[in-house]
């Protein structure tokens, strides 16, 4: 039997963001994200000195999709290329979609001059929006989730539960109000909202750590282990709702 890809393809705009997101929950490869009105295939002037505009969306020009970038990764498994213009924000969803197993194209133009809450609050509504198209009917999965992630002296576990019921708890207990560019208050409000749109059930402890990054890091390498087992196929339960409610 032929096993059908779980792929998305999800476009955000609003008057503070523009986002497009591409996502293969299974990996592999993934085309490039098409070309718009706010995200040319060639930057133009105007795009390359929007800095320099009175737009709320005045960002420098984002780079090609074949540039390699700080948040780029290319295998035959997966293929990965992210874009937000807030680099932490790049960096822990690379390392979500690296060890979820996902191939994820992702870019944002947002109002970064006015701060980073928009850009990162429709970033993750988008790809939780995009996380729950691609998972389509929820059948045949393992359904529940749960990871532990390292990172030094950081430790940090994830409860994840496709549950079709959005809510979301994190305890994270940062030091710091910002880690690199983001805002540290933003990795909750951030997950928060990737748990509304891709209508889960989420649960995130760091439980020890002394760098904020660390901490960050290790929440979201453990969300990722949970979303892959979550998201695990079960062999002979194809087609049948995991629930005493017959539906999720």
């Amino acid at each position: 039997m032929t096993i059908p890809p779980r792929t998305a393809f999800i476009e955000r705009s609003t008057k503070e963001t523009k986002i497009q997101v591409s996502l293969s929950l299974d990996g592999g490869a993934l085309p490039l994200l098409p070309a718009s009105s706010h995200f040319p295939s060639t930057p133009s002037s105007s795009t390359s000195s929007l800095a320099h505009t009175a737009s709320p969306l005045s960002l420098p020009a984002i780079p090609e999709q074949t540039e390699e970038t700080h948040a780029s990764q290319s295998s035959p498994a997966q293929q990965i290329w992210i874009w937000t213009g807030i680099g932490f924000l790049d960096h822990m969803l690379h390392a979500l979609a690296k060890h979820a197993g996902w191939s994820l194209r992702l870019r944002s133009r947002g109002d970064l001059a006015i701060d980073d809450h928009h850009t990162t609050e429709d970033t993750f509504l988008a790809l939780g929006a995009a996380f729950s198209t691609a998972l389509g009917p929820r059948t045949g999965l393992a359904r529940f989730g749960t990871a532990f992630a390292p990172l030094d002296e950081a430790l940090s576990r994830a409860v994840l539960d496709l549950s079709n019921r959005p809510f979301f708890v994190g305890e994270f207990g940062f030091r710091g109000e910002k880690i690199g560019a983001l805002s540290a208050q933003m990795v909750h409000h951030g997950l928060q909202s990737w748990s509304q749109a891709a209508g889960v059930t989420l649960h995130v402890d760091v439980l020890r750590g002394e760098n904020d990054h660390h901490r960050a890091e290790s929440a979201f390498k453990a969300l990722a282990g949970a979303c892959r087992e979550a998201g695990r196929r079960v062999e002979g339960r194809e087609g049948e709702v995991v629930s005493t409610k017959g539906v999720l």
